[in-house]
């Protein structure tokens, strides 16, 4: 394992350009570990509609960042009380959405500290029935990436005021409130502790958890590879919002693996543009569904035909086709 040094930055374009930059282009001779720490910010799941996840007014009062990352799942607050974690490593099937998998260690860390941290639901790491930590997860195929956050510090009441959150995702939690089942990590520590102290207890935790890490410090060129990526892709407005769709059709539902969320424009008889929001994990880009569903009649066995050989596992975790084609065409969605 070697560690990376972000040498402190905490734009989160850039801490997120630069944890692509280390999946695509790092020796896969190696895994990796990344921490970084944003300035207040909303990172946006990659499947997400970000208009719709965000208190827009708010955001743009507050200059609070708004940035797409690569991983699906849901949208999360950070701010300088927040560190997040990014392990990245070679692609393992048995690996990718095993969530208990690459937070055993952190997990083990948090123990250490006297919380009584476990995984629980599909991705959080709570204390004590609160969540103090999300976790998301990214493959190329052959390279992936497993990152989370670790709330020591976070406003939380920002978390509330930042973000729109559904209703049916508050109903799914059985909770009233999104503040409700969040904690810090903070509130369980019998002692204050600095973010850049809580830091370091962490990477020492997981430095007894392998052989001694290596710490890397990219090159001039390394980071002009990084600042390029930033530039191109996390600074732009496509990326990090996107185009809203036009659509006379919205079916919406919650599974066990997250919310799937359609929009779908139909004229005389016929898909026009498809458009597929969530906060669900897949491991291929619904992008090749969207193409697919388009331009074919609007009409259940069409759809179904179109989607007999195709494994919607890859695209939304572990579904039943049935299910996905009863949401895009049928009477009980």
């Amino acid at each position: 394992m070697i560690f990376i040094e972000n040498e402190g930055n905490t734009n989160p374009k850039l801490n997120l350009a630069l944890e692509e930059y280390i999946l695509r282009h790092f020796s896969a001779d190696n895994d990796y570990l990344l921490f970084y720490i944003n300035e207040p910010s909303i990172i946006i799941g990659r499947n997400q509609n970000t208009l719709e996840e965000i208190n827009h007014n708010y955001v743009e009062e507050n200059n609070i960042h708004i940035v797409r990352r690569i991983s699906g799942g849901g949208a999360v607050y950070h701010d300088f009380g927040n560190l997040n974690f990014s392990f990245i490593t070679n692609h393992d099937v048995k690996s990718l959405n095993n969530f208990k998998k690459f937070t055993a260690p952190v997990i083990k860390v948090l123990n250490n500290l006297g919380l009584n941290a476990e995984l629980k639901g599909r991705n959080d790491i709570q204390v004590d029935e609160k969540k103090i930590s999300g976790t998301a997860q990214f493959s190329t195929g052959k390279r992936m990436v497993s990152h989370g956050t670790l709330l020591l510090d976070t406003d939380l009441g920002e978390v509330v005021n930042a973000l729109n959150v559904k209703m049916s995702k508050i109903q799914s939690k059985g909770h009233k409130s999104v503040r409700s089942r969040v904690a810090n990590i903070s509130e369980f520590l019998k002692e204050p502790l600095a973010i850049e102290d809580f830091r370091q207890l962490v990477l020492e935790g997981l430095y007894e958890e392998s052989e001694p890490f290596e710490t890397y410090h990219l090159t001039l060129e390394e980071w002009s590879g990084v600042h390029q990526l930033k530039a191109e892709k996390y600074d732009t407005w496509d990326w990090n919002y996107g185009r809203s769709p036009k659509f006379n059709i919205h079916r919406t539902k919650r599974f066990p693996v997250g919310e799937i969320d359609l929009r779908i424009f139909v004229e005389k008889g016929y898909i026009k543009e498809f458009k597929i929001f969530g906060d669900f994990f897949g491991k291929e880009p619904v992008e090749h569904l969207e193409q697919l569903l388009t331009d074919i009649r609007y009409d259940h066995s069409t759809i179904s035909e179109v989607l007999k050989d195709v494994d919607l596992n890859e695209y939304f975790g572990d579904v039943q086709k049935e299910e996905v084609i009863d949401l895009i065409y049928g009477e009980d969605a």
